[in-house]
């Protein structure tokens, strides 16, 4: 990226941005190389701002919300990496039916959301207790845990397009499938999802808030870096399981290893690179093919460049 765009950049955001800023400092399991810039936009005014120029300079862009579920290549990324971490108000609405609404930004993460809800006593979003990501990721990748996805609790959506216009879906008009959103914009940016909850006791939300929690904390290994499931469950059976099978856990290349607590997990055990991670997931793929005939698909997501 040359002076000139760097310059436009400062003057755009007022602060908030990074250059050639390693991003193994942000991503969840600690590897990456350099983005050209990072950006933290404060507000949707300056995301449409930011959005207009790097749309009419062609300047490669990606959005980014708790950095979970990534992986950065050694190369970095050769454009500009929007950080919306800042974009993170949460807030209960009431619709004229009376039904509870609770509208997030896309920076917001999924445990303020979890907490608001025991605070306030809401169900319909238990399922997300532990999972670390932001609301925005977590539309983007579907997620969901025991038996549901945010696709089932999610009412509308507020995206913004490359050239800034903001525009509100409803959940009717949008395409989910597992583990997976499709943009109704190319190269569009999450602002803000809205859910239907149901009004609850406290104390009944709170306490299967913390028995998922539990349940996360012992199977998972939160004790290590990672970038969460490394791999989708083909056709319903758990990935980790078909690798436990596959004698695939505790296989390691670098820094990176296949977790021995769950098989789906990938962990930074010292100074992994993402070379290593790659190298380790397409070194399972390729066993668990060859000998079980299963193709593994990854639920992460990789960007950037090689080195």
């Amino acid at each position: 990226m040359n002076e000139t765009y760097r310059q436009e950049l400062e003057r755009l955001m007022g602060g908030g941005i990074l250059f050639d800023e390693p991003l193994s400092r942000h991503t969840s399991i600690g590897v990456g190389g350099c983005a050209d810039a990072l950006v933290f936009p404060g507000n949707r005014e300056q995301l449409r701002d930011l959005l207009s120029f790097l749309r009419r300079h062609e300047i490669p862009y990606v959005p980014v919300g708790n950095w979970t579920n990534l992986i950065v290549r050694d190369g970095g990324f050769r454009g500009v990496v929007i950080g919306l971490k800042n974009m993170n108000d949460c807030r209960l609405l009431q619709d004229p039916a009376s039904n509870l609404l609770l509208q997030a930004e896309a920076g917001a993460s999924l445990s303020d959301l979890i907490n608001l809800s025991a605070t306030e006593g809401l169900t319909g979003l238990e399922f997300c207790a532990g999972i670390p990501g932001s609301v925005g990721g977590a539309v983007i990748m579907n997620a969901g845990a025991y038996g549901r996805e945010i696709k089932d609790a999610l009412e509308e959506l507020t995206i913004m397009d490359a050239r800034g216009m903001a525009r509100t879906w409803l959940r009717g008009q949008l395409q989910f499938e597992y583990r997976h959103f499709v943009l109704p914009e190319k190269d569009a940016v999450i602002l803000d999802a809205t859910f239907r909850l149901s009004r609850s006791k406290k104390g009944i939300v709170a306490e299967k808030i913390s028995e998922i929690r539990r349940m996360r904390k012992e199977k998972h290994p939160l004790e290590y870096r990672s970038a969460g499931s490394v791999f989708k469950n083909p056709q319903g059976q758990p990935a980790g399981k078909i690798i436990d099978e596959s004698g695939l856990k505790g296989l390691q290349i670098g820094g990176a290893k296949v977790s021995e607590k769950h098989g789906n997990f990938i962990v930074n055990v010292g100074e992994a690179k993402a070379s290593d991670i790659l190298d380790l997931i397409r070194t399972i793929q390729d066993k668990v093919l060859r000998e079980k005939g299963i193709h593994l698909e990854t639920e992460v997501i990789t960007i950037g460049e090689n080195s």
